[in-house]
């Protein structure tokens, strides 16, 4: 049987927002049938495994694809400046705020806001986030003058936000007030159909960027990458093939020694590792090759391709250190 091969990357346009592999058929399918509401969708799954693209797509197929679609990740701003990234504030609201500005919920009218890390949202501010959703009005920080808006929201977690409520972390009712239409994104491990069109497609994309002539994948790089447990999902099998691509000299992509031995390591065994176990040793690799940094552009966050915040909490719930 021959090797999958793709079309040179010089004739093809892979897009970014591409949604790639059949297993995802029953999620498109529930993206179609609540794109065209305006219902809240929560989207769940695991880091890497595409949450964003499909928050894109609901909005991309809604009534209000005209309209914004405004994004906020609240796991990546500070606690103390997600309320004003939320909701704008006055002149003078605080030290530093120097003119009046308009945050993602004005912003976002008359479309789609999507809040990404929702698990991550302060609790002093989920009283105040499940009154916007609930009667579509809020006020500036600074200010008492109420604002109407016409938003719809998506949300997205990798957390188990039921767990979160009944530890006093999540308010009840804003989570079934999220919750009206949930959909979950299965991991790439139980994906592995899915590997070889996503792992060509990534392969299209950088060999277009960096103006290189790839258009084989052999099966045996194919087989590795289908054993692999990937715990960082779909962007840390884009990074894989990024880095193979980068060290590629002709038109068959294999993958680097150090990284062919990495995906298979323990996969031969009669057991295989637990996902924490392999998330563990990915995240602990991580962490040596950056010295032990977690954040900036050389982290382990950056290696990953996970935010700093995200790095941390599952360090923290794994017990990993940071050497």
């Amino acid at each position: 049987m021959a090797s999958p091969t793709f079309a040179p990357a010089v004739n093809a346009a892979p897009s970014d927002n591409e949604i790639i592999g059949s297993s995802l058929d029953h999620v498109m399918a529930a993206v179609r049938m609540v794109a065209r509401t305006d219902s809240a969708v929560l989207i769940q799954g695991e880091t890497g495994t595409g949450k964003e693209l499909i928050a894109k797509a609901i909005h991309d197929q809604s009534l209000r694809r005209s309209g914004p679609y405004i994004k906020l990740n609240c796991a990546a701003v500070p606690i103390g400046l997600i309320e004003s990234e939320l909701f704008g504030h006055e002149r003078g609201a605080f030290t530093g705020a120097c003119t009046q500005t308009n945050g993602r919920f004005q912003s976002a009218h008359k479309g789609t806001l999507f809040l990404d890390e929702i698990g991550d949202m302060p609790m002093e501010l989920q009283p105040k986030l499940l009154r916007v959703l609930q009667e579509q009005e809020f006020e500036r920080l600074g200010s008492s003058r109420t604002i109407r808006v016409d938003v719809r929201v998506v949300a997205a977690t990798n957390q188990d936000l039921l767990q979160l409520v009944r530890e006093g972390r999540f308010r009840a009712d804003l989570y079934y007030r999220l919750n009206v239409f949930p959909i979950m994104i299965p991991p790439l491990r139980e994906r592995s159909e899915d590997i070889g069109p996503l792992a060509r497609h990534f392969a299209r994309k950088f060999a277009r960027r960096m103006n290189k002539g790839i258009d084989h994948i052999p099966e045996e790089v194919l087989s590795v990458l289908r054993i692999h447990d990937w715990p960082g999902n779909i962007r840390e099998l884009q990074n894989v093939i990024e880095r193979a691509v980068i060290v590629a000299s002709g038109p068959v992509l294999h993958l680097p020694n150090f990284e062919a031995k990495f995906l298979s390591k323990g996969n031969n065994s009669s057991v295989r590792r637990t996902l924490a176990e392999a998330e563990r040793e990915h995240i602990a690799a991580a962490l040596r090759d950056a010295g032990g940094v977690v954040g900036g552009r050389e982290g382990a966050a950056a290696r990953l391709g996970v935010p700093r915040t995200t790095l941390l909490h599952r360090m923290h719930k794994l017990g990993v250190g940071r050497s």
